[in-house]
């Protein structure tokens, strides 16, 4: 049963509002005044309050300042019950926190409906606050995890060429790319450059092997002047540790990076130069401009690197290329011009 507390200064109408109440199956306690009705409020703590406005000693306006001073009554459903019925009124009492605003004469249904609703509000807030919920700020998605590194990374700029984080460095951050594009790399015992992975804007990186706490097997540098933002790793691994489905999405994600490396490996081992090559400079594209027909400002070292041929053979190939009509080829500059023959070639 629930506890309703009338605050009401007119003898005759608040015991006949009481008895309407107890009708309703309500328990009820009375107050002649606002003094008494907020020293009720405080020992009971009822689970609505209903209150006149012109009182003796408080009025309604004052007892609900005084109740929402007091965490013990703040949260507590207030309804005012007055013959006021000016809108200056009525605005004055909403705008001090009251749920609702009844005038006289008012009917039983009018009352029962304004104290059901603001009980079966109060139900419901508190049956949701029992359920596990997810947060309004949890991080459901990885785009959700990219929009916390916007919000909450670190940011750092790397001009063009410039090292971001060498082979054997600490692995202190995760990395998202937003603006630029990035290289790993790895160097082997002839010192040849052999490149592992692009990442283009809006790509994360770096996030390879957070989960062994071991250092960069690879070096990154900014194939442009480039922005990123970083997440620790500490921060990083409480993140997945409490969003399993971006945990998922991440391991998918490296999934698909292994697929198509795994692609890249055979590609390398049994295509042919042509192929190797064609694929590499619309590679590139998509990482760097995500449009093959515009200019690709690269060296042709790293284009080697990543088509697994040497530079000679590269630079042979890319005069082909050129002679055929397929490119655009200046000092470090590549520009698709026959991009639907590009990939028949490959």
């Amino acid at each position: 049963m629930k506890t309703i507390l009338l605050i009401e200064d007119d003898v005759v109408l608040r015991e006949n509002t009481a008895e309407l109440l107890e009708l309703n199956n309500y328990k009820v306690l009375t107050a002649s005044n606002g003094k008494t009705g907020v020293t009720f409020a405080k020992k009971h703590q009822p689970d609505i309050i209903v209150c006149d406005i012109m009182m003796p000693e408080l009025d309604g306006y004052g007892v609900l300042k005084k109740l929402y001073k007091s965490n013990l009554t703040k949260y507590i459903p207030f309804i005012f019950l007055s013959a006021k019925t000016e809108h200056e009124d009525i605005r004055k009492g909403m705008n001090l926190g009251a749920d609702d605003y009844i005038t006289k004469p008012f009917s039983e249904d009018d009352l029962i409906s304004a104290i059901e609703s603001r009980l079966a509000k109060v139900s419901i807030l508190k049956e949701r606050d029992k359920q596990p919920k997810e947060d309004d700020e949890k991080i459901k998605t990885l785009n959700d995890l990219k929009i916390f590194f916007d919000d909450y990374g670190d940011e750092f700029a790397f001009n063009k060429e410039e090292i971001i984080y060498r082979e054997g460095d600490h692995s202190n951050y995760i990395y998202l790319i937003s603006k630029g594009a990035v290289k790993c790399y790895q160097i082997n015992e002839l010192g040849k450059e052999l490149v592992t992975a692009l990442y283009k804007e809006d790509d994360l990186f770096g996030y390879n092997y957070f989960t062994q706490n071991s250092p960069h097997r690879e070096t990154a540098s900014a194939i442009e002047d480039t922005k990123l933002v970083g997440i620790s790793i500490l921060e990083f691994k409480k993140i997945l540790d409490e969003n399993h489905k971006v945990a998922i999405e991440l391991i998918e994600l490296l999934a698909d990076n292994l697929s198509t490396v795994k692609k890249e490996l055979i590609q390398m081992a049994y295509s042919s130069v042509n192929k190797k090559t064609a694929a590499t400079i619309l590679k590139f594209a998509e990482k760097m401009n995500r449009n093959p027909d515009k200019l690709i400002k690269i060296s042709r070292n790293d284009l080697a690197s990543v088509a697994g041929i040497s530079p000679e053979t590269f630079i042979r190939t890319l005069s082909i290329f050129k002679k055929e009509g397929i490119i655009k080829a200046d000092g470090r500059n590549i520009k698709v011009i026959d991009i639907e023959k590009l990939k028949k070639i490959c």
